[in-house]
């Protein structure tokens, strides 16, 4: 097994009375892409926060490189490259000069510095805007010159929290092109989203946070499966009678009931099991208004956990964290 690169164990976090973080314990294989997902309000940018050593550890235990958080703060902060959510690049800066100045924040030697910085544009593709002010890049540009720039000092983990945010698919699609190629050079990378089908399609370890717990850990393909063949989504004229009623079919694994219907795992091929439970709610006098069979996919995994959509559950959660105004 590949040495673990980061280590967490029983991990807590509040903002005054709201316990943000609750007892998360887990492990990144060195070389990997990880993935921490979740609904927005889950947790995991206090997580994130906390390993790239922005917030300070109040209980539990966390690892980075073999550097202790709590203890060893600047030799964390040297092992790790860091993409925060929000844009921080300073607009009146050109691509150059925002990485001669992140080379200079962390000391490194002149020529070093210029050697790197010629490397970093030609990786993130932006030589022809070497001399541009980055208040006139485009959103996909400036994201790669921040993951540029997370590279400078050749970082063993590279932090990524939400870094397609806002961007289009394509735009997306492109900069995971270059993710990719930062992972097959060597670089672990820490990924949190609450894109599931951009995690699915990148990350060799996933865990799905909510409500401040890991609620659901394993590999994408094993999260999946574990839901069965296939699954069901049922929108009927009485959700409640039709749970009741599905309970005792032996084609049914689990029944969860949601905003929008009822999602129904099943023990089978979907066109065996369909015909049987569709038969049981017309024969008991229940109208049918939608159905839809589908292979599961992660959003599937964050319902049969949770009961919710995860847009569903990360209204829920900042709406229940959201500051109340004065009475």
């Amino acid at each position: 097994m590949p040495d673990k690169i980061i280590e967490v164990k029983n991990l807590e976090y509040r903002y005054g009375s709201f316990k943000a973080v609750d007892d998360v314990s887990f492990f990144v294989r060195k070389g990997e892409i990880f993935s921490l997902l979740g609904p927005n309000g889950a947790g995991k940018s206090t997580v994130i926060n906390i390993l790239t050593t922005l917030l300070p550890i109040q209980k539990g235990h966390a690892t980075i490189s073999g550097y202790d958080l709590a203890t060893e703060p600047q030799e964390v902060r040297r092992s790790i490259g860091i993409v925060f959510q929000d844009e921080t690049l300073d607009r009146d800066l050109t691509v150059w000069e925002t990485l001669e100045l992140h080379g200079r924040i962390y000391s490194m030697p002149g020529r070093e510095r210029r050697e790197r910085i010629e490397e970093i544009i030609s990786l993130v593709e932006l030589e022809d805007k070497r001399d541009v002010r980055t208040r006139y890049l485009s959103g996909g540009m400036k994201r790669r010159l921040e993951i540029g720039r997370g590279l400078m000092t050749r970082p063993e983990v590279l932090f990524l929290d939400e870094p397609t945010i806002g961007l289009d698919t394509q735009t997306r699609r492109r900069l995971w092109d270059y993710i990719r190629m930062v992972n097959a050079s060597g670089t672990t990378i820490f990924l949190t989203t609450h894109y599931m089908d951009e995690a699915d399609q990148v990350s060799d370890w996933i865990d799905i946070m909510d409500h401040g717990k890991i609620i659901a850990s394993g590999d994408p393909a094993k999260l999946k499966d574990a839901l069965g063949n296939d699954m069901i989504y049922l929108n009927t004229s009485d959700d409640t009678v039709t749970e009741r009623l599905l309970q005792g079919l032996s084609v049914v694994r689990g029944i969860k009931a949601t905003g929008e219907g009822l999602v129904v795992t099943i023990s089978a091929d979907g066109t065996h099991c369909l015909p049987i439970i569709m038969n049981q709610i017309e024969e008991n006098g229940i109208e049918i208004i939608s159905v839809n069979l589908k292979k599961p996919t992660l959003d599937d995994v964050f319902v049969h956990h949770t009961g919710r959509a995860i847009r569903d559950a990360g209204a829920e959660r900042l709406r229940r964290i959201q500051p109340k105004g004065r009475r």
